[in-house]
Parts: C-alpha cells; structure tokens; sequence
C-alpha cells in the first residue's frame, strides 16, 4: 500500500503532465493550500519566471479575512491573482491544482478567478 505522501506526489506529477501536455505556451495557475494559508501564482514556464502571486499572507488581504483558511480567503486570493493578471496583461492561462483536489478551498479559488476575467 502507497504511503499518503507518494500518493500525493504521484498525483501532483500526474497533475502536472496533464498541465504540460495542455498548455500550448499559456502561463499556469499554480494554487498550493496549506493548513493556515492558501496562495496563488501565475508561472510563465517558457521563461522560467513568476507574473503574478498573490496569498492571504498578502498585506492588504490579512486585514480584511477573519481567518486564512477558510473558502472565502480563498475567493480572496482568487480575485485578486485574476485583478493581477489582468494589470500585466494575462487572460488565458492553465489550472494547475497540483496533490489537491478540485473541491474546497481550490474551488473557491478558481471560481473567482474566473468570475474576475481569467480563462482556463
């Protein structure tokens, strides 16, 4: 039996290839969730680089969220990574989930990010 943690990095590079073989020269929407905290950064692959981030570690976000563990922090980061993208230029981009599953926190995420302009 697969310990929980080799289960977790298979699915990430699972997540991943698939991520790849879509891609097509978009940028990435990369979302890590940990236990207090949830964060978001788009990726440019091509150029090795970082575009946009954004976590309710953000000082403008930590004032506003009761909590940065919960669906509505993550809605936050949502919105304002897409409020980001849009400043520098990115419409379209790849969900990345990584080991997560698409249910929660990474939802809320990707719901509000696209509800604030981002396509994927």
């Amino acid at each position: 039996m697969a310990s929980r943690k080799e289960t977790l990095v298979r699915r990430a590079a699972r997540v991943r290839r698939q991520v790849k073989s879509v891609a097509n020269g978009r940028p990435r929407l990369s979302v890590h969730r940990s236990s207090k905290n949830i964060y978001a950064q788009i990726i440019d692959d091509v150029a090795g680089n970082t575009i946009v981030a954004a976590s309710t570690l953000d000082a403008g976000l930590r004032k506003k969220l009761k909590t940065g563990a919960d669906t509505d922090a993550a809605a936050a980061v949502g919105k304002l990574v897409a409020e980001r993208a849009s400043k520098a230029g990115v419409k379209d981009v790849v969900f990345d989930r990584g080991a997560f599953i698409y249910h929660g926190r990474i939802k809320a995420l990707a719901d509000a990010a696209r509800e604030n302009g981002l396509t994927f």
